[in-house]
């Protein structure tokens, strides 16, 4: 198989969990010990929950109470697309959803360090005539479409799936948010055409959040049920189909009054933001994705994007803080459409005032992307399907146009021609090219002191040789790109030999 293909989507061939070190990195102590602290076993099931704005990916874990509680919270180096869910192939958006990952979606032989599959799409997806492909959440800093971490905090995500399907974990619960589902978030975004999208996976939001419990999801009628069960005086359970209609069902009379409780004081406090006139999210034309601003200022002026960043001094603080792993050299971190920028007015202050529909401002699309691949664990004897590399198709974004104002005595106002240059000075783009671009295409400079760097071979992840392991993130993965030793693989420990007895 050439370089190229080995790097094709976002994961690669097939390999035993058996026999790969990278997939059988213990979990790290200090992870052990807040286990210990918030009374989990090492096996109990997990809950992972993602979060675009924010570029966040959290990790819950079940108590010996029987509720989840939060273990740890990851920082998203890289995500791609556009607040709002995937909606085809080649749109290059990470999903937005409720996803069932189970352990035939976890790659250990992932060309992007380990992964595991998001199952996009599922039913609903399905249902919508959605399409898209092998969208993972896995290492190496780099998306076109997936949630991507750095080898060390996926070294450890990945560890604690592995876990939770030892100790019996059919499979762990992925939602996927454009946001935290506030109140203060939904008013920022009241005009964006995903709202009725968003309000109806918040309520899977708000039921986790009230009961601490994994939300049982069903589809019928192209739409979300969570924790359905069956009608007092029915025999069997309701069986849902995402495009027929819905079978009768109820849901918990305690779980609906947790949740309309919530629900009736986000609305309230919804009501009054935006009686206050909170601003409704800018329009961000021609940015893809985001970074979480730890990453952010770790790299020559680099940027959150479309998640939430930090300005002057705080970015600069973050710059002095350890990187929850190593950043590598060809991360392409979100940066503005500069000639939007040029063409645009002067910034102004958001009115204090309930915005009108005729003044509505939403996210655009982003450039598309498609991703494919494929990997499986061999022991569990599952298959998935094979892909071809991605491509990116890039649109320029209309010019911005505003008319021009009668003169005036006040001073000249800057020119389009400065904003630009102010423009550059703030922000240098980064490369373009997807990680399976040819090797031989020429690289834009990322920093003027930067020293350049020797090309890269051609991948060799999939040698047979044991591949180089990560150090942990929870014991202080350094901010240079030297590694420490991780701990050895015990054979007798191996997935293939825990996971059998339960075949």
């Amino acid at each position: 198989m050439t370089a190229g293909g080995l790097l094709a989507g976002c994961d690669t061939d097939q390999v035993s969990l058996a026999t790969n070190a990278k997939a059988n990195q213990p979990v790290p102590p200090k992870l052990l010990a807040a286990m210990v602290e918030k009374d989990m076993d090492l096996q109990s099931p997990i809950l992972v929950r993602l979060f675009k704005q924010e570029a966040e990916l959290e990790v819950w874990k079940q108590t010996r109470s029987g509720q989840f509680a939060l273990l740890k919270t990851y920082p998203i180096c890289r995500w791609s697309g556009d607040l709002g869910p995937k909606v085809r192939e080649g749109d290059r958006q990470a999903p937005e959803g409720f996803y069932s990952i189970n352990p035939g979606q976890m790659n250990p032989q992932s060309a992007y360090y380990l992964s595991f599959n998001t199952g996009y799409p599922n039913a609903f997806d399905k249902a919508l005539g959605r399409t898209g492909s092998q969208l993972m959440v896995h290492g190496d800093c780099s998306s076109r479409g997936c949630y991507a971490m750095t080898d060390e905090q996926i070294a450890e995500i990945y560890s604690l799936g592995r876990e939770s399907f030892f100790g019996g974990q059919k499979a762990f619960q992925l939602q996927a948010y454009p946001f935290k589902m506030t109140p203060v978030n939904m008013a920022k975004h009241r005009n964006n055409p995903n709202m009725p999208f968003w309000k109806m996976i918040k309520e899977g939001y708000d039921h986790f959040e009230v009961t601490r419990q994994e939300p049982k999801v069903d589809f019928c009628e192209k739409k979300y049920v969570f924790d359905a069960t069956k009608p007092p005086d029915a025999k069997r359970d309701p069986v849902f189909d995402a495009s027929a209609k819905c079978p009768a069902y109820v849901i918990p009379e305690d779980v609906v009054a947790a949740v309309r409780g919530k629900q009736a004081k986000d609305e309230a406090e919804y009501a009054r933001l935006v009686a206050k006139g909170t601003p409704v999210a800018r329009m961000n034309t021609g940015i893809d994705g985001g970074m979480n601003k730890i990453f952010a200022a770790k790299i020559p002026e680099g940027s959150t994007g479309l998640s939430e960043g930090a300005e002057g001094n705080t970015l600069q603080m973050l710059a002095m803080a350890k990187a929850p792993g190593t950043i590598p050299g060809h991360v392409n971190p979100p940066k503005p459409n500069l000639d939007a920028v040029a063409s645009a007015p002067a910034p102004q202050e958001e009115p204090v005032v309930a915005v009108p529909a005729s003044s509505t401002r939403v996210a655009t699309a982003a450039p598309a992307e498609k991703s494919q691949g494929g990997g499986f664990f061999s022991n569990l004897g599952r298959k998935m399907g094979m892909g071809t590399a991605d491509t990116t198709a890039t649109t320029p974004p209309p010019q911005a146009t505003a008319s021009v104002a009668p003169a005036q005595t006040a001073p000249t106002p800057p020119t389009a021609a400065s904003r630009l240059k102010a423009a550059v000075g703030r922000f240098v783009p980064g490369n373009d090219k997807p990680k399976d671009a040819a090797k031989d295409a020429p690289k834009p400079a990322v920093a003027a002191a930067k020293p350049a760097e020797p090309a890269k071979q051609p991948d060799t992840r999939l040698a047979a040789t044991r591949p180089a392991l990560k150090p942990s993130v929870s014991d202080g993965a350094g901010e240079s790109g030297q590694m420490a030793g991780a701990a050895p693989v015990v054979s007798s420990n191996s997935f293939e030999s825990r996971f059998g007895a339960m075949k």
